[in-house]
């Protein structure tokens, strides 16, 4: 099972990716849990992830992250791909970043 984890602001737009990832997965075969939560819950939920996706538009956190959990793999969701909510593309990008 891969654990997908997604950050954002509040969590509520995340929240519609993470079930269009989660669709996405069972369309591939995937065995993936997906889940989104808010910027103030990251740090509650960082360590049950094997890859973190950050929203766009707190791609300036992705850094601090990075720091604060080195190992791990995480990176910002693409502007266009969150706008499109495009969760085929976003799981495929997760999957890569791990490996």
């Amino acid at each position: 099972m891969t654990n997908i984890l997604l950050v954002c602001s509040g969590g509520m737009s995340t929240s519609m990716l993470a079930e269009r990832m989660v669709a996405a997965a069972k369309a591939k075969g995937v065995e993936a849990k997906i889940w989104a939560v808010g910027e103030q819950a990251a740090d509650g939920n960082v360590g049950e992830a094997d890859v973190v996706l950050v929203g766009p538009q707190m791609r300036f956190k992705v850094p601090e992250l990075k720091a604060a959990y080195p190992g791990k793999p995480i990176d910002a969701i693409d502007m266009r791909d969150y706008g499109m909510m495009n969760g085929e593309v976003v799981l495929d990008k997760a999957l890569a970043l791990i490996g």
